[in-house]
């Protein structure tokens, strides 16, 4: 099962466009299911995901943990992603300190 695992700091005010950029799985070969884990240092962020043109979830704060998601507790967004579809993570953080984005994306190709 492929896998992303990120860790990324977001400064203060600033967005990170999509956590999973650059990542050899950041476009689907096939059509797979995907589920993701994605948490927050602190609290005041959000995060969106997309999976192509399809909104999985809107502007949303993410769980607080100071460590990686862990499996199957932080795994809350599952979807499937039609073949050639990009997988983007975007987080904002309108805080006034740097928070830390720890984002896993599992991958079945079906």
């Amino acid at each position: 099962m492929p896998s992303i695992q990120r860790e990324t700091s977001v400064a203060a005010g600033a967005v990170n466009d999509n956590v999973f950029s650059g990542s050899a799985f950041e476009y689907a070969r096939g059509n797979s299911v995907v589920s993701i884990g994605c948490v927050a240092s602190a609290t005041g962020t959000f995060i969106t995901i997309q999976s192509g043109p399809d909104v999985v979830l809107e502007e949303s704060p993410p769980k607080v943990l100071t460590t990686m998601p862990v499996i199957p507790d932080d795994f809350f967004y599952n979807f499937a992603m039609a073949a050639g579809d990009r997988l983007l993570l975007r987080a904002r953080n309108p805080t006034g300190g740097a928070v830390t984005i720890r984002a896993v994306a599992n991958i079945t190709y079906v």
